[in-house]
């Protein structure tokens, strides 16, 4: 029987990543005390390494999409839903 994937919350990858990053005991002993394999700690802590830089350089601008680009796309697809309801429409 296949076995169900385990799901672990930010904050216990979070308190993981922390003791792996301290390095204080081995990934064998952290794999143990936390029932994760020592794979997926590493995975998490590269993770980590990786996104450190980028979290603390400050804001970053996020691309916003303005409210008349929104509309403008929304209107769109209300036009392209029509037309193809009205295709139906005339083939039944």
């Amino acid at each position: 029987m296949a076995k169900k994937r385990q799901s672990h919350s930010a904050a216990f990858k979070a308190k993981v990543v922390l003791e792996a990053l301290r390095e204080q005991d081995t990934m064998a002993v952290l794999s143990s005390r936390h029932g994760v394999h020592a794979n997926v700690i590493s995975k998490w802590k590269k993770t980590a390494r990786d996104g450190l830089p980028s979290l603390l350089a400050g804001r970053q601008e996020s691309p916003r999409v303005s409210d008349e680009q929104l509309t403008a796309r929304l209107y769109e697809e209300i036009g392209r839903l029509k037309m193809e309801l009205d295709f139906v429409k005339k083939t039944l």
